[in-house]
């Protein structure tokens, strides 16, 4: 099975994280073997997740022996799209756009963002890290012919919607949405989204609801 579009976000996700301990076991030995076992210890899985996931992938290892770390590797780098460069287009160059731009290690993992755009008439024409913020009102000009397929979105939450539109019309494929709204794109397009005040929120009930049931224990 090798669609992209058929597998689900949670195993997507999943393959992202075998990629990466793949990558690291490869680079200490070139030619090592994994089970599935090895592979879901190291990140928290049972090995039936890890069979499962890796059924998406055509590589089904071979018993007794486990899965080929340079092989199944290279797979994923297929499946995930992490064989090529990515050029993606930022708008929104605050305080989360300055910190994505700083972030080395996009560049390092082929994710270029090579297009900032903003709607701050002091920031407009201005450059962070040698990269040119343009008016927000010309993205669609200025992606014409820039083979940028990824958008960006580090705006205010009431402008999220109009941005996505533009980004859309320009022709991007796929939104990173760091506005803490929902936005509604075509079914064309891949959206995901990053609220950080909801995933703190997620973490703080976690740690409220462990605490009141380490109360209730020592009460009981």
């Amino acid at each position: 099975m090798d669609g992209k579009s058929k597998i689900p976000n949670p195993t997507a996700r999943r393959l992202s994280l075998y990629f990466r301990e793949l990558g690291d076991r490869r680079a200490l030995d070139e030619k090592a073997t994994m089970s599935s076992r090895q592979l879901g210890t190291a990140l928290g899985y049972s090995d039936a997740q890890v069979r499962k996931d890796l059924t998406f992938v055509g590589q089904l290892g071979h018993p007794g022996v486990g899965y080929s770390v340079a092989t199944l590797h290279d797979n994923l780098r297929r499946i995930l799209g992490r064989d090529r460069s990515w050029n993606a287009a930022l708008v929104g160059a605050g305080n989360i756009g300055r910190a994505l731009l700083s972030y080395r290690r996009f560049d390092e993992q082929k994710f270029h963002i090579t297009r900032v755009f903003d709607s701050n008439p002091r920031t407009i024409g201005t450059t962070i890290d040698q990269r040119v913020i343009r008016d927000v009102a010309s993205i669609k000009e200025e992606l014409v012919d820039c083979d940028i397929e990824l958008g960006i979105i580090a705006v205010p939450a009431e402008h999220a919607q109009p941005v996505a539109e533009k980004l859309i019309e320009a022709g991007v494929g796929g939104i990173l949405n760091f506005a803490p709204r929902r936005i509604e794109v075509p079914s064309t397009v891949v959206l995901s989204n990053v609220d950080f005040t909801l995933t703190l929120e997620q973490l703080a009930f976690q740690v409220n609801l462990c605490s009141t049931i380490s109360h209730e224990e020592d009460d009981s």
